[in-house]
């Protein structure tokens, strides 16, 4: 089959050039023809990655790199019926857990999209964000998108090339919680709008940011919802005291955390960055809603997402 590999442009050198080309090489060794795309800035890759699905009518497209690349394909892919594979070789890779993939396994990665590419579609939701500045556009995110405590975290961290995955973000976390201070907030839910002070806003389609900090555990990226969490203002002691639940799970009894099923909502906030996906979306206000069924993915038979689409 037809495949178009767009390589992270961050990967220039070391492991995640390594990963790029054993996925390729795996592809390939499969019986693939692939086209790889790669650009020196984000904006580039995206303008040829577009220009190529709509000139070469591919099979699919598969992204190498974390959770930014994810979103590069959803942003290309949102709304048609090409798929999109996933090479999971970044530092967060939080859209790839919820889906079940391999997990910086380049070739069991390769095998993974060998092998859904002739199998039955899976179609999962997406997060569409909408931004009131003249020429913002649209946005999708395949993840969450954050405003509050976690998005500063993601600032600090995406400042940092060192360390990888979760331990990125745990120093993150531990660096902002020093200064941080509740935030106020005007949300408009399904329609319904409400201020409060809280500490942290995300509108989440799977189940954790950061490399597996499980912010809303019970999140299915196909149920036609976003799962939206807020952590109401609390006390640094307390908030470092849930930090350790944030990140297993099992937060969601805690008197100050809230977690339901949403479909719209709107996010108001003075002087914060909006994250998606772990990169920068710009400032408050967004509106985020759900598109169900938006983007066709290729994953293995046995994942974490919803049944419903088996």
């Amino acid at each position: 089959m037809k495949l178009l590999v767009a390589v992270n442009p961050t990967a220039g050198a070391g492991a995640a050039k390594k990963a790029a080309s054993a996925a390729v090489t795996s592809l390939i060794a499969l019986g693939h023809g692939v086209t790889v795309l790669a650009g020196p800035s984000y904006a580039t890759l995206v303008d040829r990655v577009s220009s190529a699905v709509a000139e070469r009518s591919p099979d699919a497209l598969v992204v190498v790199g974390g959770d930014g690349m994810v979103q590069l394909g959803a942003n290309v892919l949102a709304g048609t019926t090409v798929p999109l594979g996933i090479v999971a070789t970044g530092t967060g890779n939080d859209v790839a857990r919820t889906l079940g993939l391999p997990l910086r396994d380049p070739e069991a990665a390769a095998l993974v999209i060998h092998e859904a590419l002739p199998g039955p579609p899976h179609w999962m939701d997406l997060g569409r964000i909408s931004r009131d500045q003249d020429g913002a556009g649209v946005l999708w995110f395949a993840g969450a998108c954050s405003a509050g405590f976690d998005a500063i975290v993601n600032a600090r961290a995406n400042t940092w090339s060192w360390p990888r995955g979760k331990s990125r973000y745990t120093l993150a976390v531990l660096r902002e919680l020093a200064v941080f201070r509740p935030i106020g907030y005007r949300l408009v839910i399904d329609g319904s709008a409400e201020s409060t002070a809280a500490m942290l806003v995300s509108v989440a389609n799977g189940r954790s940011i950061g490399g597996g900090m499980k912010i809303t555990p019970d999140a299915l990226c196909d149920d036609g919802h976003l799962d939206l969490l807020v952590v109401s203002a609390v006390s640094r002691l307390r908030l470092i005291a849930m930090l350790p639940r944030l990140f297993a799970g099992t937060h969601v009894s805690h008197p100050a955390v809230r977690i339901e099923k949403v479909r719209s909502v709107r996010v108001e906030v003075a002087g914060l960055t909006v994250f998606a996906d772990g990169e920068p979306v710009g400032p408050a206000p967004v509106q985020i809603d759900v598109v169900p069924r938006a983007l066709r993915v290729l994953r293995p038979v046995k994942s974490e997402v919803s049944s419903r689409n088996r």
